[in-house]
């Protein structure tokens, strides 16, 4: 039997090598040789099918231990498990939704608590780009207490520009309750179903910055030298990231990455998460577009924004993304909290 290179059955199979070293490591997948001398693997031709469907079944975050049952049964046999586990998260998720309910009502029931109503003096600094892309589809508002960034996609004209003509005739700042009001009113106005957009905003009111959120833009706040992500990509592979069920590794492979599951678009969820956070002197707020933080690691980006002023640090960025090669347009706000 003819063996085949980990580069040669990569290819086969639909899959990268690194991918196929992840699978060894985790004994879902061992070659069928392994060269004692330059630590090289060698596959069969028979094992293209168990690959497959382990790609397959790890993209729908089926476990590990059910993956390994489920390559020990016919295809019949498999089917049914595959039936019986997404019976089981659809189950979860309506549990889950009880739960959230319950918990919601309990907490919109109780009084939010401002420390000071007086809003803080900032400073900010932003940079747009179009990079190599052949339009332009990010946007900007830049506001007094009020800061967007989104992302469209699908073509001009651009969502996000839809968005940020709403932003700039919103009374500041916008209200926690008016956010799903003005993302159902831009999604309700596409369209065309490939078009669409992310957004990522921040109005400040007091000492609380209310931070409203869909897609994968991306929300980081930089206390006492520590960049911290305030958001969650809406994207498939990150559900089955925050669920343990991918690997940051297996994720940054996926072919699936970039798949939004919510986003201003026809066809998809348009609800934002709303979230607060407390801010004090010295913070520094970040709002950016994936163009941006797709090309570093959080400790690279985190080096970045080190600088002393938001000019400094959007400078930086600018930079820094240049030397990558801009492949996507890219977008970066800097709000400095002052007293």
């Amino acid at each position: 039997m003819q063996l085949m290179s980990i580069g040669d059955f990569a290819r086969a199979a639909g899959l990268s090598p690194k991918a196929l070293r992840i699978y060894d490591d985790l004994d879902l997948l061992r070659p069928a040789e392994v060269d004692e001398r330059t630590g090289y693997r060698y596959y069969a031709p028979d094992q293209l099918e168990p690959a497959r469907l382990i790609a397959a079944l790890r993209r729908v975050g089926m476990p590990l231990e059910r993956i390994r049952t489920a390559l020990e049964l016919p295809p019949v046999a498999v089917a049914a498990e595959v039936t019986s586990f997404w019976r089981q998260t659809e189950a979860d998720v309506r549990s889950r939704r009880v739960q959230v309910s319950a918990l919601v009502a309990d907490l919109r029931s109780k009084e939010s608590i401002m420390t000071t109503t007086r809003t803080p003096r900032t400073r900010t600094a932003h940079v747009i780009r179009q990079g190599a892309r052949d339009e332009q589809l990010d946007a900007v508002h830049i506001g007094d207490a009020l800061w967007a960034v989104a992302d469209g996609f699908g073509g001009a004209p651009s969502v996000a520009e839809d968005l940020v003509r709403l932003l700039a005739a919103e009374p500041e700042p916008v209200s926690a309750e008016r956010w799903d009001e003005l993302a159902a009113e831009c999604a309700g106005g596409i369209g065309d179903e490939e078009r669409g957009s992310t957004f990522t905003a921040i109005a400040l009111k007091g000492d609380v910055a209310t931070i409203a959120h869909l897609g994968d833009s991306r929300a980081w706040l930089r206390r006492d030298g520590v960049l911290r992500q305030l958001t969650t990509d809406h994207s498939e592979v990150s559900v089955l990231v925050e669920d343990g069920r991918l690997s940051e590794e297996e994720a940054r492979l996926h072919p699936r990455r970039a798949v939004l599951n919510r986003a201003l678009a026809a066809g998809l969820p348009s609800a934002p998460d709303v979230v607060g956070v407390t801010v004090q002197r010295g913070d520094r707020l970040v709002l950016s577009t994936d163009g941006v933080h797709a090309l570093f690691s959080a400790s690279d980006f985190a080096a970045l924004l080190d600088a002393e002023d938001p000019d400094a640090a959007v400078a930086a960025v600018e930079r820094a993304v240049a030397d990558a090669g801009e492949p996507d347009n890219h977008t970066i706000v800097v709000v400095d909290i002052h007293d």
